[in-house]
């Protein structure tokens, strides 16, 4: 038989911590209940399907967040079709294609199956469900609309898709087109340019400044390699460890937001990212304070975790939440006045709705602007260096072949 391990209050208010042999979460819940016991914790057994799922042969990369969306799509669908949420697990856990994701579903349904909620179930598996998601279904179970909350959830994940989409979107291309003008560089530096240089050694002929820039940091390249890769490993390191400092961290995110064009594109991402999260977690009757502690969690910008920080505070004294967002450089006036007016009319999701609507579109349109930008940019990079170095290359020849026409 498996044996529980549980975490209880006596009546005294003191914490205590045992075993027990059980057949299920609710046997063992129910025989604590019969001793007048406060539950604080039931650690289910670590075999049978309540076992941490390890399959031979599979990574352990969890599903990306497109196959959750699928599946709170799907199972929100078979609830609201009166299929039991045991037997709506099992169907899709047969449908489901990747392997490692059906196996977590399978550990889901055996905690469902010994009567564990579904939010309870879903805690054991942090890299496939986050903090957002479990209180969502949470609140789902305790208000008896799980259905229609795992339809909310699978919009706003599809909503985040899109998003991070956008932005990939903006940012691979400008960074595509650089990789392709610094191999083209790299190459004719090291290639084409110590073959002119050899001739116009041969032929003894005067160079141009921008001549004998370029052979010199040709034999830059080719003799310092090495050196190269080494600093570019070491500005990749030293970037890693100061962004895991709170300082460092605080530094590079601000950073990031007051970056030319790309600041404004990640300032907008994260206003509509802070509207869609905080609102869909109101509507769904998560508290304020548990709401902005999620929001925060989700952020990914030190700078904007600090905002939703002082949001959070001011809420908790008593203090309207706009207040607080006022004074941030984060969130312009427009969506601080329309924060203070949902809080004045009791319809703050509402107005978050519409915040992160507008905000999608501002998100759309500066994407389109970005890349409309870039290109002709990205044209007149590559041509001034490939043409700097044409320059370079035959202005001596043309003199060699001016001197020796006369």
């Amino acid at each position: 038989m498996p044996v529980y391990e549980y975490r209880v209050r006596d009546r005294s208010g003191k914490v205590l911590k045992a075993q027990m042999e059980a057949e299920s979460t609710a046997q063992v819940r129910d025989a604590l209940r019969a001793k007048n016991l406060l539950i604080v914790e039931i650690k289910p057994p670590k075999t049978g399907l309540n076992a941490d799922v390890k399959i031979p042969g599979l990574s352990d990369r969890p599903p990306g967040l497109k196959q959750v969306a699928v599946f709170s799509k799907q199972l929100a669908t078979l609830i609201n079709a009166g299929v039991p949420l045991v037997q709506s697990l099992a169907i899709l856990q047969r449908q489901i294609e990747n392997k490692t994701f059906q196996a977590i579903i399978k550990s889901i349904r055996g905690d469902v199956e010994s009567g564990t909620p579904l939010s309870e179930a879903l805690v054991k598996h942090p890299k496939v469900f986050n903090r957002l998601y479990i209180n969502l279904v949470r609140a789902g179970e305790t208000s008896g609309t799980l259905d229609s909350i795992l339809d909310r959830i699978a919009a706003f994940q599809e909503k985040e898709l899109a998003l991070r989409g956008k932005l990939k979107s903006a940012l691979t291309y400008p960074v595509m087109v650089l990789v392709f003008a610094i191999g083209i560089t790299y190459f004719l530096l090291t290639t084409i340019v110590p073959q002119f240089a050899g001739i116009l050694a041969q032929l003894d002929a005067p160079l141009p400044l921008i001549t004998k820039m370029l052979m010199a940091v040709s034999d830059f390249l080719r003799h310092a390699g090495l050196l190269i890769f080494v600093f570019i490993a070491a500005l990749v390191f030293a970037y890693r460890w100061a962004y895991k400092t709170p300082k460092g961290r605080h530094v590079i995110d601000d950073l990031k937001l007051r970056l030319p064009v790309f600041g404004n594109l990640l300032q907008k991402s994260a206003i509509s990212s802070f509207a869609r999260t905080f609102g869909l977690l109101i509507s769904s009757g998560v508290n304020i304070i548990e709401s902005l502690e999620i929001t925060k969690g989700t952020a990914n910008n030190a700078i904007v975790e600090d905002t939703i920080e002082n949001a959070k505070n001011v809420v908790m004294v008593g203090d309207p939440m706009s207040a607080s967002l006022a004074t941030s450089k984060v969130f312009p006036p427009m969506v601080v006045s329309m924060v203070a007016i949902g809080e004045e009319t009791g319809a703050l999701d509402s107005m978050l709705g519409k915040v992160g609507d507008f905000y999608d579109r501002e998100v759309d349109e500066a994407v389109e602007s970005l890349t409309a930008a870039i290109e002709p940019l990205m044209i007149v990079f590559l041509g001034a260096i490939v043409g700097t170095i044409v320059a370079g290359m035959f202005l001596p020849m043309f003199s060699i072949i001016g001197q020796l026409s006369k």
